[in-house]
């Protein structure tokens, strides 16, 4: 892996090794979680102009309006995600950077990841390229969608926050299958979980998150 992978002084090992110990603090306490975030390189997906900060546990702007979720959100969406049964075939709607997307795929078989914004979609796929991250397929897509001709998922995972869960999501959501999603509007949201037991979706709130809006419309 080459120095600019590995990061030198503000995104060198010793500092993602600290934020890794602050996620364990905050109570992060899945073992694959941890490793895949203390190796994978924060500092590839925001701005150069912004590496200096890519390991402190705080959410970062990619441009378009969009931001790279806060180390802790990633790390507990996924924990909650792979809780359970396996998740070999997982959804991901917002790709955005693509950190949350290379986060998954070095943890299930396979990514699907959909995003409407074109050139944050062109941007995380130059990334997975450089990082070698071979099992992960993109839509440009609006989100709400889903992305139907792959489903049924074992995971769905939502990183913008609509006001409503879309129908077409659970849809999607194979039985046994979990949607971890963001729900609410500029007044307040919450994280929530949705397991799929056969016909019956069962719903649970989690903590209030801050997350930017499920847009419609693919630009």
């Amino acid at each position: 892996m080459s120095a600019h992978f590995q990061g030198i002084g503000m995104t060198s090992q010793r500092t993602r090794n600290r934020l890794i110990s602050r996620l364990q603090e905050q109570g992060i306490k899945n073992p694959d979680v941890l490793t895949v975030m203390k190796d994978l390189p924060r500092h590839m997906f925001v701005d150069e102009a912004l590496a200096s900060r890519a390991y402190e546990d705080t959410a970062l702007p990619i441009g378009h309006a969009q931001t790279i979720s806060r180390p802790f959100i990633v790390a507990r969406m996924t924990e909650i995600l792979l809780e359970g049964l396996p998740k070999n075939k997982v959804l991901e709607v917002g790709t955005g950077s693509g950190y949350q997307t290379a986060v998954l795929s070095r943890l299930v078989e396979r990514v699907y990841s959909v995003e409407r914004i074109s050139p944050l979609q062109n941007q995380a796929r130059e990334r997975f390229y450089q990082l070698q991250l071979n099992n992960i397929k993109l839509k440009h897509s609006d989100g709400s969608w889903g992305w139907e001709e792959n489903a049924l998922y074992d995971g769905i995972i939502v990183t913008c926050a609509p006001e409503i869960i879309p129908e077409e999501l659970l849809r999607q959501l194979a039985p046994g299958g979990r949607l971890v999603i963001p729900v609410g509007d500029s007044t307040g949201q919450s994280l929530r979980v949705i397991d799929r037991n056969g016909d019956i979706f069962e719903e649970t709130e989690m903590n209030a998150v801050t997350f930017v809006p499920l847009l419609t419309g693919a630009i």
